[in-house]
This record gives C-alpha cells, structure tokens and sequence, in this order.
C-alpha cells in the first residue's frame, strides 16, 4: 500500500504546474512567465537535447570541423592522390596537343614535311621515357640509402681480413610485425607475408627438423655450419629431413598466419634484423 502511494505521489508532483517569471528587479513587473509542469519541463529538455544534437550533426556535416575527425583526413588524402594523379595525365595530354599543334603550325607554315612527323604515340613514348629517366634528388637519396643498407646487412664481413664470411638471405618477402625482444621472451621476429608467399633458406645448410604443430601448420630447422633458423607457422614444407639447401632455396609455402623466424649462433639466439635486411 505504502509503494502504491508513493506512485501515486510521484504521479501527482509530475502533474503539478509551476511558474517561471521574469521580473523586473527595480520594479518587480513580470515581462514573462512559463507554465511548466514535471512531465512538461521534462519534454522541453528531451527537445532541447535533439535540437542540440541536430545542431551538433549539421555543424560536423558542413562546416571544415568534420576534418578533425578520425578517419576523415585519411578519406581527404585518398582524393588529393586521386587528384594529383588525375592533375598529371590532363598536364600531360595538354602537353601533347600543344606538341601536336606546334607541328601543325609548322608543316602548315612547310618548315617540314608531313612524313617527318612523329605520331602522337611515338611522342608519349618518348616524354614517358624522358621522364621515367629524369630522376630527381630525393629519388637519388632514397636509392643511395636504400643500396648502402643492403650492403651493410647482406654481408657480414671479417674485420681482421676484410673479407665477405656470409650473405645472408632474408626467409620471406613482408613486413615485420613482431620485433626480436628476449626479455619477452620472444627470440625472434614475426613476419606478415602475402598468402602463399615462399619461405627460402637464409643460408645454405640441411633441413634437420620438420614437424606439424597444432593449428595446422609445420615447423621446419635448418642447420648452417654455426648458424641454426628456424621457421614456424609455415602451411606446406617442400623439404624432408635430411635435405641439402641452398642460400635462397624455397623450402615452404606460406598460408594466412605471420612467419616466425629465428636465428641462433653457437646456442644463443640473435637478432635477425642485426644481419638481415627485411
């Protein structure tokens, strides 16, 4: 009885009115006034929220802060790229009417002759090859890095002689997703390799182990004079027990899962990027 009351009273002070005046405070004269009651304040506050979240929704739609958005400038960029390269074919079919026309204006003013005059293709061919010789100063800085990276990791050299010892080859085209950090306990580097991707021998040497693990994948190790790689989570091992390999030698197939690759030295593991150029 008691809960049946209190509903009722809930009830009742919901359906109370109340006055909103503003008065003068000199003068105490009211120039305006609301009459409200619990369930009315309670919908002018549910329409004042939905005006501000329209209000909200158009600001972002229309105005430039829809750009400080997460994922909106990623969008932005797809279309400046779209852009730019759409901006450099009109540049060069502009340059190719106006070559066309420069060569009409001539055979019309009989500087030369009709047959002298190249095609429009053989002259693409031509500004396509100018321009895919035309190498420009970042392009030049990125290849002299690029090419003084891989011979310091392709090769390991002996001080003393100064003479390449190995060349080794990296066990899979991808990208690095896991970094070699032993304090996790965690030897060696994970790779995220294309589907089907090859895995190759690092250096030559002889398979010594092939074994499935759970998830349906194979483990294979190689033995390399001092050296020992290993290779996990590969689908389809092209090597058996006991076979020779090669430095680069495919010896599996990759399926969807990342390769992880280690290298160990005399019984210690090593940091794979430290020799090899990924």
């Amino acid at each position: 009885m008691t809960e049946d009351k209190k509903k009722i009273s809930l009830w009742l002070r919901l359906r109370e009115k109340y006055r909103i005046s503003v008065l003068n405070e000199d003068t105490l004269a009211e120039h305006w006034y609301l009459h409200l009651s619990g369930w009315g304040a309670i919908v002018v506050v549910a329409i004042l929220f939905l005006l501000s979240l329209a209000l909200f929704s158009l600001v972002i739609l229309y105005t430039p802060v829809r750009n400080y958005l997460p994922g909106y400038s990623e969008n932005i960029r797809h279309e400046l790229v779209a852009e730019s390269a759409r901006l450099d074919s009109l540049g060069t079919s502009l340059e190719l009417q106006r070559q066309y026309l420069n060569i009409i204006k001539q055979v019309v003013a009989g500087e030369v002759h009709s047959d002298t005059v190249q095609s429009l293709d053989s002259m693409q061919i031509i500004m396509r090859e100018q321009l895919l010789e035309a190498k420009s100063e970042a392009t030049a800085e990125f290849v002299a890095q690029y090419e003084a990276k891989e011979k310091d990791f392709l090769q390991l050299f002996d001080v003393a002689n100064n003479a390449p010892v190995l060349s080794f080859f990296r066990p899979a085209h991808g990208v690095i997703v896991q970094a070699y950090a032993p304090k996790e306990n965690k030897y060696g580097v994970a790779i995220r390799t294309p589907e089907k991707e090859n895995v190759t021998a690092v250096l030559a040497g002889t398979v010594v182990y092939v074994n499935y693990e759970i998830g349906n994948t194979y483990t294979l190790l190689l033995q390399h004079d001092n050296y020992l790689s290993v290779y996990r989570h590969v689908l389809k091992p092209l090597k058996q027990v006991g076979n020779a390999v090669t430095a680069g030698e495919s010896i599996a197939i990759m399926g969807d899962e990342p390769l992880w690759f280690e290298l160990w030295q005399g019984g210690k593991a090593i940091n794979p990027e430290e020799v090899i150029a990924f």
